[in-house]
């Protein structure tokens, strides 16, 4: 390799290096800002601790009253008793400070994971550490997920580029009939196709993640999983696939009627040459672009699908934790699911400087 050769390509690296580090530190802000919102309102802007040391004199009440050595002991007494323990929990809880001061704290915390523990959850191994509790839960999220999106992907792009070859047939229009279909959340399909294969013909299971008791053996046990997860499976196929083979096909139709392709045709070149070199490779920078756009929109679909599944992930954990009202596994999963999105919209950016031929990035920027 030449030396000037070589210089431009560390230069173009720099510049690469000096953008990621900016958007990442955008990213930070964006996610530091999220958090703290979440922590204020979850929090009610400190309500939640008030109730929170009403919560903490009453157990410490009944634990008092319900211990037989204590029976005995004046009421003076037994009140100051209370009022000690009182004080020990809120000091251990920093209750007694400011909740500007606590929030900040909650804030940084947060964001190094160290998510104390939880108030009225556990896992199922019965820790009340936060992180034990997410990080039990994330697995089945990202497993469900990642499957259903890397699926709808590969079908996307297979099925939009054997349309773009077909403009105009009748599975072309099918296609373009079905794509407002894709308006409905993957839950409106999931419901109904509970109510078809789990109920008027018993084929699949309505929810859970595995049987239960769950089956002995690495092959039965992944079998168990992958068939409880086939109907959320098609449920998130179904929502997406139609629009994003529409959307993708146009892409390919508005690049298979460039100059230079019809310049590779006119040259005689092979058809699946022109397609993977002159038509697929322009085209990826928007296709990956539409791709991870749509996963940011499944992310926070996440809530509602795995509770019509009764899928054990981190939607569901969440919607658990809002109805019992516990704040640290609220500021846990919301802190998880903004890190989830942030590197999504990272690799995002990355993959479109690095695939866009288009894309020059000059000093550091875009």
């Amino acid at each position: 390799m030449s030396e000037p050769r070589r210089r431009g390509r560390l230069r173009d690296l720099r510049h690469m290096l000096v953008y990621a580090v900016k958007r990442l530190l955008g990213l930070l802000l964006t996610v530091l800002v999220g958090v703290y919102l979440t922590i204020v309102i979850a929090n009610m802007g400190g309500q939640v601790d008030e109730l929170r040391l009403v919560q903490i004199r009453s157990q410490a009440a009944e634990a008092v009253r319900a211990d037989p050595a204590f029976q005995d002991m004046p009421v003076e007494e037994r009140s100051a008793l209370i009022d000690r323990q009182v004080s020990l929990e809120v000091e251990r809880l920093r209750l007694d400070q400011p909740f500007l001061v606590r929030s900040v704290d909650y804030l940084q915390r947060a964001m190094r994971l160290d998510l104390g523990r939880a108030e009225q959850m556990h896992s199922d191994r019965g820790s009340r550490r936060v992180y034990d509790i997410i990080a039990e839960r994330l697995p089945a999220t990202l497993l469900l997920f990642g499957s259903a999106n890397l699926l709808v992907f590969f079908c996307s792009v297979f099925m939009a580029l054997s349309l773009s070859r077909r403009y105009g047939s009748a599975l072309d229009r099918s296609v373009i009939a079905l794509a407002p279909t894709s308006a409905a959340p993957a839950w409106f399909y999931g419901i109904f196709l509970i109510l078809v294969f789990a109920f008027l013909v018993p084929l699949l299971p309505a929810g859970g993640m595995v049987t239960a008791p769950p089956p002995e053996g690495r092959w039965a046990y992944a079998a168990s999983v992958l068939r409880h997860m086939l109907l959320p499976l098609v449920a998130m196929f179904l929502s997406s696939i139609f629009v994003s083979i529409y959307s993708w096909r146009t892409f390919f139709l508005i690049h298979s009627s460039e100059d230079y392709v019809e310049m590779a045709r006119a040259k005689g070149l092979p058809s699946r040459l022109i397609e993977r070199r002159y038509i697929l490779r322009p085209t990826l920078s928007p296709i990956i672009t539409s791709f991870l756009l749509m996963l940011i929109g499944l992310w926070s679909g996440a809530i509602i699908l795995e509770q019509v599944f009764n899928w054990p992930g981190l939607g569901s954990l969440l919607f658990q934790a809002i109805g019992h009202r516990d704040t640290p596994v609220i500021i846990g999963a919301v802190v998880i699911f903004a890190y989830l999105l942030a590197a999504t919209v990272f690799l995002l950016d990355i993959l479109y400087a690095l695939l866009d031929p288009r894309v020059r990035i000059e000093g550091g920027r875009q």
